[in-house]
């Protein structure tokens, strides 16, 4: 299983705006500098992050793209599901009738446990803690 580009860029600009004060906003083009990712896709990244109720973002001279709840409230998961829809290893964890096997299977078990772990860590996850192991953000990169 591997997440999206699209997923990975959602969850830069993220921590991004995680390092933010709070009420404080970014524009997109600062984000897409500081995180090196292209600006016409993060212009479709923060329209589906806003549509999911992670962002706010404000029009204008002193517009831009802030966090819609404090970092500590934003689960790595939703991130990556508002981009990327639910977590699945295989078809079989989410649609049983996916597989001809079924039931019978021996192997669904493990990835249903797999598929469950890795939801439980995603969801424990949140951007107040990744925010705290970074060195992306200007303010925590040491002078050289």
């Amino acid at each position: 299983m591997q997440i999206t580009r699209q997923a990975d860029y959602a969850v830069r600009a993220v921590v991004h705006l995680a390092h933010l004060e709070p009420g404080e906003r970014a524009s997109t083009s600062r984000i897409s500098e500081e995180q090196r990712i292209p600006l016409t896709f993060l212009a479709k990244i923060v329209s589906q992050l806003s549509v999911a109720g992670l962002l706010h973002t404000t029009r204008g001279a002193r517009g831009g793209v802030a966090l819609a709840r404090p970092p500590s409230e934003i689960s790595l998961l939703e991130v990556v599901e508002a981009i990327d829809g639910p977590m699945t290893l295989n078809e079989c964890t989410s649609d049983v009738d996916a597989c001809p096997m079924g039931e019978d299977c021996g192997v669904r078990e493990v990835w249903c446990e797999a598929r469950a772990d890795l939801v439980k860590r995603l969801a424990q996850t949140k951007f107040s803690q990744i925010g705290r192991r970074t060195n992306n953000h200007p303010a925590a990169a040491s002078p050289a």
